[in-house]
């Protein structure tokens, strides 16, 4: 059966929170192509909320909370990489 499991096993799900404001600031038309494929994935459910209280991180450069945990990158495209290696 271990065979079986390994071949046929589900992958986890990852769970993605945004800040609409971050979005806001730090996001071009350009970088939402860019994530359109990876956030469409059937292993990956995503959020935007408001304001998720973190307004000083923010304030400084992109981020996310993946499955709980807080990310922050220099670009959008690095951190696409970042939650990529989440999945």
């Amino acid at each position: 059966m271990g065979l079986f499991n390994k071949i046929f096993s589900k992958k986890e799900q990852v769970t993605i929170e945004f800040c609409e404001k971050n979005l806001d600031r730090f996001y071009t038309d350009e970088d939402f192509t860019l994530f359109g494929p990876f956030l469409s994935s059937k292993e990956v459910s995503y959020k935007q909320y408001e304001c998720q209280s973190h307004c000083k991180q923010c304030k400084k450069s992109p981020y996310a909370i993946v499955n709980g945990e807080f990310i922050q990158c220099e670009t959008p495209s690095e951190l696409l990489s970042q939650m990529k290696e989440q999945k």
